[in-house]
């Protein structure tokens, strides 16, 4: 049943429940990237470095759709409560890991919380304000919400990992969902779209979207490990490939599918979904590998890092709040869409360029440039792809444009890890040749860019040295000019797709914020 029509003061209660939810997800994923660095010279195990991030996209990934279409079934307000109690419960193991495979785990199971709840919480807010442009100036309050979460994430994960450890960057979630429980509890009202008719959900469909999503994963995680022309890897990208069509083909005939086709076969969803999965490319490499440039590479400190990438996060928020203020203004407002991009392509050539010797406010200027661009696409994408739907797609669509961004975090892992593993890894063959160092130990150390976090790696290499009369500091100086190189070929490849996405924006449909709620664009 619809609620009762609501005061402002319920309402606002109702947003602030939200909010809380949201900042969540939105601390967790930034102060655990300043923390990675330092994460990974204790519990070792940098092979492992890309799953702490992937195996929280991919379960995350799988349930946004599902989480999304039982909302729109059932009512949000449950998931919602759910997704908070569980994304907590598995912060608290993420902080007790004992092995980089214990964390892992512990984040895929965080990553059902979090995909439960982004898959939910931010279709909420059309349930709250079926009228568009209403919606848009809520939606400011969500996205400062967001902005502001993620821009104090990097420099309080520094902070606390420099002074209480890594394991509180975990912890730091409990307080947040003790607030926000009890809000949501009494507040958010508890709005069903299909009271009445048949609620079933295509499990099937559901089987072969999680099966798709892993064996996606698995072939872009383990390629660069196997190699791309391994059996192994040729049988998951074939399965990967097989599988989705196979979901795709299950969704055209199912009676109750987790994506309906009539959402496959609209042009401009089909666009902001491609737009939405390259954002969250360009947004994951930005924000993951940052950290491991800024500390492995330039050799900061995990909480100069997080002052020097705030700017990045900060800007999202000033980005969303210019961006709400523009919206309702502009006959063209799509247009806000391309601009961000043309802005968020240029901050990635400057980052490109960056070095050691930089200025700290050239670096931070770029990341600012890059969070202020992020901040016109992150709130567009969902608010442009609610005006092209109907009112019962609102929180499938809402998913869709989340799922993309996690597909597309996944992809950006990969695609990131690639380059980064390459390119290291041909600096190091090249400087053990000119050094004619041959020992297995040496290179076992210098495998992985590990060992410009990890001091107890760097004194067995001095140890080495002094052993077989080489320098360490040049294989040193060797291994960082490595991993400096292959993040910044990470940062050109997401210029250029950055590019691509502005060229596609270009052919996306009005933005109307005056057709009545519920009607298809």
């Amino acid at each position: 049943m619809n609620a009762a029509p609501r005061t402002l003061r319920h309402s606002l209660l109702a947003m602030i429940g939200i909010c809380l939810v949201i900042m969540l997800i939105a601390v967790d994923s930034t102060v655990v990237g300043t923390a990675l660095p330092r994460i990974v010279a204790e519990l070792q195990g940098f092979e492992l470095y890309p799953w702490i991030a992937s195996a929280y996209l991919m379960t995350n990934a799988v349930l946004i759709p599902i989480s999304g279409r039982l909302g729109d079934l059932y009512g949000r307000k449950p998931f919602v409560l759910a997704s908070v109690i569980i994304f907590t419960l598995a912060s608290v193991l993420c902080g007790m890991a004992d092995s980089m495979l214990q964390l892992v785990l512990a984040r895929g199971l965080q990553g059902v919380g979090g995909g439960m709840l982004t898959g939910v919480a931010f279709a909420c807010i059309s349930d709250l304000f079926p009228d568009r442009l209403q919606r848009v100036r809520w939606q400011a309050m969500l996205s400062a919400t967001f902005g502001i979460s993620t821009a104090i994430g990097p420099a309080l994960g520094g902070w606390m990992t420099e002074h209480m450890g890594w394991r509180s960057v975990f912890y730091v979630n409990v307080p947040i969902a003790a607030l926000a429980i009890p809000v949501v509890w009494r507040y958010l009202p508890q709005i069903v779209h299909h009271e009445g008719e048949d609620r079933s959900i295509d499990w099937v469909g559901a089987i072969l979207l999680a099966v798709g999503v892993c064996t996606l994963l698995l072939a872009t995680e383990e390629g660069p490990t196997i190699g791309f022309t391994s059996p192994l890897f040729l049988g998951l990208a074939i399965g990967a490939i097989v599988v989705g069509a196979l979901f795709v083909r299950h969704q055209m005939g199912s009676r109750f599918p987790i994506i309906p086709a009539r959402l496959f076969a609209n042009r401009a969803v089909r666009q902001l979904s491609l737009l939405g999965m390259m954002t969250g490319l360009m947004m994951f490499v930005l924000v993951f590998y940052a950290p491991l440039l800024l500390q492995g590479g330039f050799g900061l400190s995990p909480k100069a890092a997080g002052f020097v990438v705030t700017p990045l996060l900060v800007f999202i928020t000033v980005g969303s709040i210019v961006n709400g203020r523009l919206l309702p203004k502009l006959d063209q407002p799509e247009r806000l869409i391309g601009w961000g991009l043309l802005l968020l392509m240029v901050g990635c050539l400057l980052l490109n360029l960056i070095s050691a010797d930089s200025p700290q406010a050239l670096t931070m200027l770029a990341f600012a440039m890059c969070g202020l661009a992020l901040g016109f696409q992150l709130p567009n994408l969902t608010l442009h792809i609610q005006t092209v739907v109907e009112a019962r797609d609102l929180g499938i669509s809402s998913a869709l444009i989340q799922t993309t961004r996690m597909l597309g975090s996944m992809l950006g892992a990969s695609l990131a890890g690639v380059l980064v593993h390459l390119t290291y890894s041909s600096h190091i063959v090249a400087g053990l040749a000119r050094a004619g160092i041959s020992n297995l130990e040496v290179a076992r150390l210098l495998a992985t860019p590990q060992i410009l976090i990890r001091a107890e790696d760097q004194t067995a290499l001095q140890a080495l040295g002094q052993q077989l009369g080489f320098a360490p500091q040049s294989l040193l100086d060797q291994a960082r000019d490595g991993l400096i190189a292959g993040v910044h070929y990470a940062f050109l490849a997401c210029a250029l797709i950055a590019l691509a996405s502005f060229l596609l924006s270009r052919s996306l449909p009005p933005f109307v914020l005056h057709r009545p709620a519920g009607k298809p664009a």
